[in-house]
């Protein structure tokens, strides 16, 4: 019997989501599920999803609750498969810190978890956390493999493959639906079928280098047509990706609400007609979550109501690289991985990239990709900047990297001055308390 541990189980509508998954695996559906969470609450009404999920398909896997800490070694001893999405702080209220102390200074952000002063806080809060997860799982399960699903997640991906000795590989769904978002926003699906694709750069900046249909043709010419007559004709909730396509070359991976603020072009105090033009949504991360939050106590009380809950599986990687593992299938997925070798030659060597990876029986075989295009190259390392000085903040514990990730990051560079930018690092820290570490 295989063992998946999962970490932050309390994330329910993403525990559901891969244990699920492997549920609908027959290699992996009499697997152990160790849940693991410091919340009592939110740990019990996952177990109690994911035992009902596993009833109505058939019973076949061992469920088990591990709460708090002192059972952390527990939940992972002799774990095969070790899943992260843990979130350190949760809405409330470290999220709400994230976002309204930077308003205090003038900043606003869409998103705020996976670059911007909001995703370099909530690295520095979840590394100790997976630091602590890296020591116990070289104790009791030194093979098991470490699935991150957490943001920031080239921060947390990258910090795990340098300073810890656990075989970890980044995963985001943005990937597996970057060609068919644009193919079908585009109004071209019959291309879908069958399409080629390469895609590499960083987590939520990867890059869709090539696209092309079953026979080999090129999609890009008429794809750069048709974005940017899109833009220029309706409003919509991708204009910003489209409009990479335009400035930069090439579409990108993660939605426009994300990249808007990865960058200085954007969002703007001093242009706030921007925000209109490019249809951006501020404090969206926040709504989401208050959305789920209540999402979610409606679908607890049916659930309770029933006792069935069926599940089809869905385009998240977890499942397929356990299984490929396991059995020696191979399979195909865009991994975050450490850029050892160069695999992306005109990137650091420590930035953590996402590539193309080959999954087996062996494990993970980051694939080599040769060099991106400058201009992708050079947008990507905006967000590689940030990232490298969060993690050395993190590791070396010194307050002036914090600052200097902060004056780097190009939006809140763009926007605020370099004293109003340590002001607000200060503010923020303060505010997290015990949710940091103590910086020097």
């Amino acid at each position: 019997m295989k063992k998946i541990t999962f970490m932050g189980a309390g994330s329910t509508v993403f525990v559901r989501n891969v244990l699920g998954d492997c549920l609908c695996s027959e290699v992996l559906r009499d697997a152990e599920f160790a849940l693991y969470d410091i919340d009592a609450k939110r740990l019990s009404e996952s177990a109690e999803i994911i035992g009902a999920m596993n009833e109505t398909m058939g019973g076949h896997a061992k469920v088990t609750a591990h709460l708090g800490v002192e059972n952390r070694k527990e939940a992972l001893r002799g774990a095969d498969f070790v899943v992260n999405a843990i979130q350190v702080g949760l809405y409330d209220p470290c999220t709400i810190i994230d976002f309204e102390v930077p308003k205090k200074y003038g900043l606003r952000q869409t998103i705020g978890d996976t670059l911007g002063i909001g995703g370099i806080m909530r690295a520095l809060r979840t590394i100790p956390v997976l630091a602590d997860f890296a020591r116990d799982m070289e104790e009791v399960c030194p093979d098991a493999l470490f699935l991150n699903y957490t943001n920031p997640m080239a921060m947390l991906t990258g910090y795990m493959q340098r300073y810890t000795g656990v075989k970890t590989v980044g995963l985001c769904h943005s990937v597996q639906t970057c060609s068919e978002t644009l193919l079908k926003e585009l109004d071209m699906e019959d291309k879908l079928q069958d399409r080629k694709e390469l895609i590499a750069g960083i987590n939520h900046m990867g890059w869709l280098l090539k696209l092309e249909d079953r026979d080999g043709n090129d999609l890009y010419p008429e794809i750069r047509r048709r974005a940017r007559e899109k833009n220029a004709s309706e409003k919509h909730n991708d204009m910003v990706r489209l409009d990479y396509i335009e400035k930069f070359g090439y579409y990108c991976t993660e939605s426009s609400e994300h990249n808007s603020e990865y960058n200085m072009f954007y969002i703007k105090s001093k242009y706030p007609e921007l925000i209109e033009r490019f249809n951006i949504p501020l404090d969206e991360y926040p709504r989401r979550c208050v959305n789920q939050i209540e999402g979610w106590a409606k679908e607890r009380d049916e659930l309770r109501k029933n006792r069935r809950l069926e599940h089809e599986r869905s385009k998240e990687y977890a499942s397929h690289i356990m299984e490929s593992i396991v059995t020696g299938d191979p399979y195909k997925i865009g991994g975050n991985v450490l850029n050892a070798g160069g695999l992306i030659e005109n990137l650091p060597q420590d930035a953590c990239v996402e590539v193309p990876c080959l999954i087996d029986g062996m494990g993970v075989h980051p694939c080599r990709v040769g060099r991106l295009p400058v201009q992708c190259a050079a947008m990507n390392m905006t967000n590689i900047n940030v990232q490298l000085l969060t993690i050395e903040a993190a590791v070396t514990g010194k307050k002036e990297h914090i600052y200097q990730a902060a004056m780097l990051d190009p939006h809140t560079g763009s926007e605020l001055d370099i004293d109003t930018i340590v002001k607000m690092v200060d503010d923020l820290i303060e505010s997290h308390g015990s949710w940091l570490p103590e910086y020097r």
